[in-house]
């Protein structure tokens, strides 16, 4: 029996508290996810679920066996990851990169990357969430990323924060665009377009906190990059925050207020072993700073 195979149908089990919604996150059918799991109280001797009409629910024993069977999931899953990145990697370079930084910045970072070891490396570019990124980190896939701050980063080895400016963009008509000393409280009114909670949930409190602080406590609108927040900027309905400097948009303007509080904070982590590479793009993101 595929031990690792069935604890893992156990762990999503347990985690679903339903065999339907466990089978759909397993990407398989109902039938054999619960053979699976018959045959592993068998292996093991002990109940591990009550399959009860209301959903599953674990036994006394599943109680006990949970956190053990998510440590070798887990564990397993890391070793897959890293021997697939040893065995992808010759030479290559795998980095990932916070949504919140801007196009300037990353491509920057590819650059130092090519050279930061050996000339002409090869560099693979994820973009994504933080808290996607620094898992990415965890288990190897990643050698090195930038993320937000704060972030939950255990696990991992990380450089010092680094702030790089961020502006306000507000539709072009609203009564802010046009005011000598925009305010906070003015953006009463719209909403605030921003990525997602679950992304990152210290940067998220973090920026929501200090809106409210100010005076601002506007409905969530969610915005995973830079694209959709102009879009919804432009739209008229919301406002948001970009590190991208001010352009040519149109229906948006960029505004600066408070521009220490609301400048973007990021950091470097890396895996053990990859501080050439994070020494590049942290070098990187320090001359952004000082732009």
């Amino acid at each position: 029996m595929d031990l690792i195979r069935h604890l893992r149908f156990f762990v999503s089990i347990a985690e679903e508290g339903h065999f339907g919604r466990a089978a759909a996150a397993l990407d398989m059918t109902q039938p054999p996810l619960s053979q699976g799991l018959r045959r592993l109280e068998q292996h093991l001797g002990v109940d591990l679920i009550h399959r009860t009409r209301q959903g599953a629910v674990l036994t006394s024993a599943g109680l006990q066996l949970l956190p053990r069977a998510r440590l070798l999931v887990d564990d397993a899953e890391r070793l897959l990851a890293e021997s697939h990145r040893i065995a992808s990697a010759h030479g290559a370079v795998h980095w990932g990169a916070t949504a919140a930084l801007p196009d300037r910045v990353v491509t920057a970072c590819v650059g130092a990357l090519r050279t930061a070891v050996v000339p002409d490396t090869a560099v693979s570019t994820t973009v994504g969430a933080s808290v996607d990124l620094v898992a990415d980190v965890r288990s190897g896939l990643c050698d090195v990323a930038v993320v937000e701050h704060p972030a939950l980063v255990d696990g991992v080895e990380v450089r010092p924060v680094v702030r790089i400016p961020r502006w306000l963009v507000v539709p072009s008509d609203h009564r802010s665009a046009g005011a000598e000393r925009p305010t906070f409280p003015m953006l009463a009114g719209l909403s605030f377009a921003c990525p997602p909670r679950a992304t990152n949930p210290p940067a998220f409190d973090t920026v929501v906190d200090l809106l409210r602080e100010r005076g601002l406590d506007a409905p969530i609108v969610p915005a995973p990059d830079d694209r959709t927040v102009f879009a919804a900027v432009a739209a008229g309905t919301s406002f948001g925050l970009t590190a991208v400097p001010p352009s040519s948009a149109p229906g948006v303007t960029w505004l600066r207020i408070a521009p220490q509080a609301v400048a973007l904070r990021v950091r470097v982590v890396h895996r053990p072993g990859a501080d050439a590479h994070a020494d590049a793009v942290d070098r990187v993101l320090y001359r952004e700073r000082l732009r």
